[in-house]
């Protein structure tokens, strides 16, 4: 049986290519992100507002342009990013708020994934994360890497998400905590 060799393949709505690269499927993001955004247009000069404007975003414009972002996100190139952020100030000021960028985006969903992974004792990967656990602090260790920049980038994505953490999710007891003035 022999296999065909191409460039880029469809799976699952994610567009792989032979470099490995995430230009393609970004592209197809942009794409649907502008057609998509037409319609948030419309919808606007149609007179809706408000959260109903900011539900339609969310589950038509958002859906198609965050998809797969927790795949890419962190590796797409700058350019590709700039593309897909600059797609989302259009959107904010359809929306009339600004929208967080798509590193911050792909970041936020990670970490989510990664909390839902160390809580689940049932999840396969929820021993190979909690192996990695630091004794120390709330961090990740990396894994042992072949190169030195792999481990580095790794490192300085771990800490960015663990300090992202902490500003999303207030620790228990602190946000109940009542401050009185005498």
């Amino acid at each position: 049986m022999d296999i065909e060799r191409v460039d880029s393949y469809k799976y699952l709505g994610v567009h792989l290519n032979n470099k490995l690269d995430w230009s393609v499927n970004t592209t197809a993001l942009y794409k649907k992100g502008q057609s998509r955004l037409y319609l948030l247009r419309r919808q606007r000069s149609f007179g809706v507002q408000g959260a109903l404007l900011r539900t339609f975003f969310d589950t038509v414009v958002a859906s198609a342009i965050f998809y797969g972002v927790v795949c890419c996100g962190s590796s797409i190139s700058t350019a590709d990013r700039k593309r897909l952020d600059k797609l989302l100030k259009r959107a904010g000021s359809v929306l009339g708020s600004p929208l967080d960028p798509v590193q911050v985006v792909g970041d936020r969903r990670m970490l989510s994934k990664l909390a839902f992974m160390l809580e689940n004792d049932s999840h396969p990967m929820h021993e190979t994360l909690a192996a990695l656990g630091s004794s120390f602090s709330d961090s990740l260790l990396h894994p042992k890497c072949v190169k030195e920049r792999y481990r580095r980038r790794l490192r300085m994505r771990t800490r960015r998400a663990t300090v992202n953490k902490s500003l999303l999710v207030p620790k228990p007891g602190l946000a109940k905590q009542k401050t009185t003035r005498k």
